[in-house]
């Protein structure tokens, strides 16, 4: 099941022979808080029962408009999961979920993990091809599903053919919902997933242990096949703690919050900080099935929400509504920002907006999404990520040689290790092998270290273009269009040169109502902000640009378009 790359679950630090060694880093830490953090190594479902215990009739679910607490969701997990063991859905099974936000996401994740089956999360906006492939590559032996959004309906009819396992399918209007569409008929194959509750609970539960595999969480894709990232019960607890261990005065009590969650909890992103963070703190969750900017401002201005985690395209879209400055955003105490970096002048426009520092960090989908975070009271540079949370360690090491750790200043590939990190790929040994370097997990994202250990991003190793013997950084070029004042959303890649080798080719959404960008205006914007051999020789204008599930602006996608294009245009001449 590939290398294991980490620490074992209990040692919740970095882990020398008896004497922990003090990072640069620790010295951007509030004096209260420390960062080698001892907690309980533990399960998911022992998450659950402590919250359930603690918050008890708290709301802990707002949709449409309706409250579920802790304590209910923790007895409907149970019924459930009592369920999925009659099934056979348990120890040594697998079981996708193909949701949307919905509460069935919650309850079928903790049920599942109850009954002992590991949980692989599909996308809705998976293609065919890449839905069969998670399934196949998992070997899933249930699909679950609700009648939202065209997903039980897709789902019925590849398991009609075969080429999926049975489906179970959730109503949304169990919850009070009265938009979803019509449940698919129940057969062989089909089945309701109301009718697995079961009230009598059994004498005991399957005995699950902190290294055992609790998700495949699939990365993106971004070359080939999505590889399934195997994360235990151990990583996804060490995340939440780690989370939780950075409590300085920009956090209100536990207990005390209302997140908006339009985060994607089949994410890793929202899986992290929306829902397994608020359940430990006891926090409101309100979840929305989608982003959209006017749920959210009513959410923020009727509801009251205090926190809004985001991603760059979340903010841009709020930015962009017309009379957004008007908007009463004073019940918010933190908006956060991560899944893809945020462009400075994105940044700055979103701090004058909320009328406060945006939260910002770093992680990955191998790394739980733990990573670091940028300290209150330090001012965020372009591309700075911050300080690694507790119990987390990084290093730039040489982008030739992993095994050498470059000094502070200079620039190389982003290595981490921790209780966080993944153990491997799924059926990738040889891939997994190669992702670790003397246990340290690399990253594909280059940076560098400064000598108060504060971290900075440049770009992705992927997407790295060699200019004329540059190194050029796609992510450096797009910060500096995104401050010319009609640019809405930029993506940059590189495209063959004759001349260079590569060059950068800018692919832009305007601002509504914006005149026409030309590639001469572009370069004569950017004349005193990129050096020459950073220069985009192309540019194209588009509507839109391609985004993940989770708003993450998508770079690989137009390189494809890219190739197919120059591919067909050599076979044509």
């Amino acid at each position: 099941m590939g290398h294991q790359g980490t620490a074992s679950p209990g040692d919740a630090a970095c882990l020398t022979a008896g004497v922990r060694t003090r990072h640069a880093w620790e010295g951007h830490y509030p004096p209260h808080l420390s960062w080698h953090l001892d907690f309980e190594t533990g399960t998911l479902t022992s998450l659950l029962d402590a919250a359930a215990d603690r918050w008890g009739e708290k709301p802990f679910i707002e949709y449409r408009d309706r409250q579920t607490s802790f304590r209910q969701i923790a007895a409907l997990v149970d019924r459930l999961a009592a369920g999925f063991m009659v099934a056979g859905y348990g120890p040594g099974r697998t079981i996708a979920l193909y949701l949307p936000n919905t509460p069935w996401h919650t309850v079928c994740l903790f049920a599942g993990a109850r009954a002992g089956a590991k949980m692989v999360h599909l996308s809705p906006l998976d293609a065919p091809r890449e839905l069969l492939f998670k399934l196949s590559d998992s070997g899933a032996d249930v699909v679950i599903t609700t009648n939202l959004g065209g997903l039980a309906t897709n789902a019925a009819r590849l398991a009609a053919s075969g080429a999926i396992p049975p489906v179970l399918v959730g109503d949304d209007a169990f919850w009070g919902g009265t938009t979803g569409d019509p449940m698919p008929a129940e057969g062989e194959r089909i089945c309701r997933l109301e009718a697995m509750f079961r009230d009598v609970l059994p004498a005991a539960w399957p005995v699950v242990r902190p290294e055992d595999i609790a998700m495949l969480q699939y990365t993106g894709g971004t070359t080939g096949m999505p590889k399934g990232a195997i994360l235990t019960h151990a990583n996804i607890v060490a995340a939440t703690y780690s989370y939780l261990g950075w409590r300085d005065d920009s956090v209100p009590p536990s207990g005390m919050q209302r997140v908006i969650g339009v985060l994607p909890m089949f994410h890793v992103y929202a899986l992290g900080i929306v829902l397994m963070l608020n359940l430990v703190d006891g926090n409101e969750v309100l979840l929305r099935p989608r982003f959209d900017v006017k749920t959210t401002l009513q959410d923020i201005e009727m509801k009251r929400a205090t926190s809004l985690p985001a991603v760059p395209t979340m903010l841009i879209a709020l930015l962009s509504e017309p009379g957004a400055e008007a908007r009463d955003y004073s019940s918010l105490t933190m908006i956060g920002s991560g899944g893809a970096p945020l462009p400075a002048e994105v940044n700055a426009r979103a701090e004058a907006l909320f009328g406060r520092p945006l939260r910002l960090g770093w992680g990955m989908t191998e790394t739980a999404a733990v990573g670091t975070r940028v300290p209150p009271g330090i001012r965020a540079k372009p591309g700075m990520i911050g300080a690694p949370l507790p119990n987390v360690e990084m290093r730039i090491v040489s982008l030739s040689d992993p095994l050498r750790v470059l000094p502070p200043g200079e620039i190389g590939e982003i290595a981490t290790r921790g209780p966080n990190v993944f153990s491997g790929y799924w059926n990738q040994p040889e891939t997994s092998a190669a992702s670790f370097a003397d246990g340290w997990f690399l990253t594909g994202d280059i940076g560098s270290m400064d000598e108060t250990g504060l971290f900075t991003l440049v770009d992705r190793k992927k997407r790295m273009i060699i200019s004329g013997g540059f190194n050029v950084y796609p992510n450096m070029i797009e910060n500096s269009i995104y401050e010319h004042p009609d640019v809405e959303e930029v993506i940059v890649i590189g495209v063959p040169d004759p001349y260079r080798g590569e060059a950068a080719k800018a692919f832009v959404k305007l601002r509504a109502g914006a005149a026409a960008l030309t590639l001469e205006g572009l370069r004569d914007f950017l004349g005193d902000r990129v050096g020459r051999h950073e220069m985009p020789t192309a540019l194209e204008l588009r509507d839109s640009l391609p985004k993940s599930p989770v708003g993450k602006l998508l770079a690989t996608r137009l390189a494809d378009e890219e190739r197919a294009r120059r591919s067909e245009s050599a076979t044509a001449s």
